[in-house]
């Protein structure tokens, strides 16, 4: 979803420890734009946060601490078969990664920054490549803005 079809601006929610400490670190970022998730249909209830890359959507992170990172199909497949991420059941174009511990933080930025730079013009098979030379690396990223 673009960021004109989100609705209302609100600055996005508190959430759970680590899920706010990558909700933190993706503000950070240049370009990104963050505010409030709402519930679908639902202006009224705030269901998360969101994070736009100008108008194109990186993803969300709910409240519980669920992130859904919007990737590319080829990346999506890359990143649930080397199990660093699940499918999401509504869409092909999003994998799920909960964010529940303080190692979680380091892949769920990781995954967010494979995201950011493919919305930023790094081409899927870099990223490809990426992933299928070190998954491991994923639960490494840099606590910082990607490089641009």
């Amino acid at each position: 979803m673009r960021l004109a079809e989100k609705g209302r601006y609100a600055p996005p929610p508190p959430l759970p420890v680590h899920a706010q400490a990558v909700s933190s670190l993706l503000a950070t970022w240049p370009g990104v734009h963050a505010r409030t998730h709402w519930l679908l249909g639902d202006e009224t209830r705030v269901d998360g946060a969101d994070f736009y890359v100008d108008e194109l959507e990186l993803g969300h992170i709910h409240l519980g601490g669920e992130a859904h990172i919007a990737v590319a199909k080829p990346l999506r497949d890359a990143l649930i078969k080397a199990g660093l991420a699940s499918p999401f059941r509504w869409s092909q174009a999003f994998v799920v990664y909960p964010i529940t511990t303080a190692a979680g933080v380091a892949r769920a930025a990781a995954l967010f920054e494979l995201a950011y730079d493919h919305l930023r013009g790094v081409g899927t098979a870099e990223l490809l490549a990426r992933i299928a030379s070190a998954p491991a690396a994923l639960g490494q990223s840099r606590s910082s803005a990607p490089a641009t």
